[in-house]
């Protein structure tokens, strides 16, 4: 099925999808590998919203950095990660690959949500790859940050957590006021539209950067 849909995709040269119903597919033939790719979208909040409390916490009261330095480096951790989702979204999630295998990898980690792009249980990452993903990135800001670790990585699964609910709420909620129906129509401009430009969900911003806004 990936192959046929890539075909049409560049026959279209546009974004396809299957069905716009809050509908789902099945994956997976395996029951326990297709129970894991659907998440409930409160799943984030639940998850990482403590996290985010835990961080700040550490920072403020055992390492005792002072409230303004807090603060600065949640801000850079939240654009920090504002660039995380832009890369990812733009070099992983829309890289076209060439093999069979490549494709249906593809497929399973984000050509399902064009293809429906309104099945509300994949619309928020699943933790079987949140979760490693969180312990690498803290890692790297380990070597990185050192001491500061802790509130800068706040701010990146803060604006994780903003990412995906308002990736959620574009697909599921009016937002008819406002910033929120801009963002709202500059993301669902990506699905129906133009695919190849507007990787930015949670913020435009790097789209202006890097020249991918439209074509």
């Amino acid at each position: 099925m990936a192959d046929r849909l890539d075909q049409e995709r560049t026959l279209a040269r546009q974004p396809l999808y299957v069905s716009n119903k809050n509908e789902t597919f099945r994956m997976f033939e395996s029951d326990f590998m297709e129970f894991f790719s659907r998440v409930h979208p409160a799943t984030p909040l639940i998850l990482y919203l403590p996290v985010v409390g835990y961080m700040l916490y550490v920072s403020l009261s055992q390492r005792q950095l002072p409230v303004l330095a807090v603060t600065a480096l949640f801000l850079l951790g939240i654009l920090l990660w504002t660039l995380l989702e832009y890369l990812i979204h733009r070099y992983i999630f829309h890289y076209e690959p060439k093999t069979r295998i490549g494709k249906r990898l593809h497929f399973i980690i984000h050509g399902v949500h064009h293809d429906y792009p309104n099945d509300a249980r994949r619309l928020v990452m699943p933790p079987s790859i949140s979760v490693p993903l969180a312990f690498l990135f803290y890692g790297v800001f380990l070597l990185i940050f050192g001491r500061l670790t802790p509130c800068v990585f706040a701010g990146l699964v803060f604006g994780y957590v903003c990412y995906d609910m308002l990736h959620y709420a574009t697909h599921h909620f009016p937002m008819k006021h406002g910033v929120w129906l801009w963002l709202k129509q500059y993301h669902l401009r990506h699905h129906y539209r133009d695919d190849q430009v507007g990787y930015g969900i949670s913020s435009p911003l790097w789209d202006y950067v890097f020249g991918t806004t439209r074509k």
